[in-house]
């Protein structure tokens, strides 16, 4: 049994479809809420994958669905908080699963905090990078360089998290109004520094500014840690 103590699990789940990595999200909420597993941080890419939020607009995909069809991008609507965004290969995704009964400051603080995870994970680099007042997410000179939108579930237990654009292929945003937010660019860490930047080298300072930003003890375990939930995994998609 795991009690709501400071130990942070990592898990490195490399490239992974969109659905069963939201399964595994929904899973391990379940498991952590009983106190099976401890919080957990989720690091992974995604295959070129369109997803609109609760607040999602459908006129903000540009193209047919048929042409996206054609380019081999799925498109899902989910539960998360915000509008339509893009996941793709070059971008490293964050799903935090962490009980915040014992944190004080609700949703607002939690997606401040994601921020300030991004923003010292990007120094690091030397990208200058902060919040953009009455948006969401983190920004640096040259553009809107991470999405955030979570899910606090019942049990207060958070679902999806955040991108972050390190060699991401930009021009996919050119098919959609990126977070609902027009006039806005788009970069990545490739586009502001210039030289490129692995999933694995921003998983590193992600984790270390997760920790930080939390106050946890991160510890890295390999993906067959997360195996013994199979059989939860595949009741929950089924129901």
């Amino acid at each position: 049994m795991y009690p709501h103590k400071n130990l942070c699990w990592v898990c490195k789940l490399g490239l992974m479809d969109y659905l069963p990595a939201r399964m595994l999200q929904k899973a391990l909420a379940g498991a952590r809420f009983d106190a099976k597993v401890p919080d957990l941080l989720l690091l992974l890419e995604h295959p070129p994958t369109y997803t609109l939020g609760r607040r999602a607009v459908e006129d903000h995909l540009l193209v047919s669905r048929e042409e996206l069809s054609r380019q081999g991008v799925e498109i899902h609507r989910v539960d998360r908080g915000g509008d339509i965004t893009f996941h793709g290969p070059g971008q490293l995704v964050g799903y935090p699963v962490i009980h915040l009964a014992n944190r004080a400051g609700g949703a607002g603080r939690y997606l401040r905090d994601l921020e300030e995870v991004l923003i010292r994970a990007l120094a690091p680099f030397g990208v200058p990078a902060g919040r953009l007042p009455g948006f969401t997410g983190v920004w640096t000179e040259g553009g809107k360089i991470a999405a955030i939108g979570v899910k606090i579930n019942a049990d207060r237990v958070t679902e999806h998290g955040f991108a972050l654009n390190l060699e991401t292929d930009l021009r996919y945003f050119d098919q959609i109004v990126p977070c609902g937010i027009r006039g806005k660019a788009v970069t990545s860490l490739s586009r502001e520094l210039g030289v490129r930047v692995s999933v694995e080298e921003a998983a590193r300072t992600v984790s270390a500014a997760f920790g930080d930003v939390f106050a946890m003890s991160m510890e890295e375990v390999p993906p067959s840690r997360l195996e013994m939930f199979q059989e939860e995994i595949i009741e929950r998609a089924a129901s």
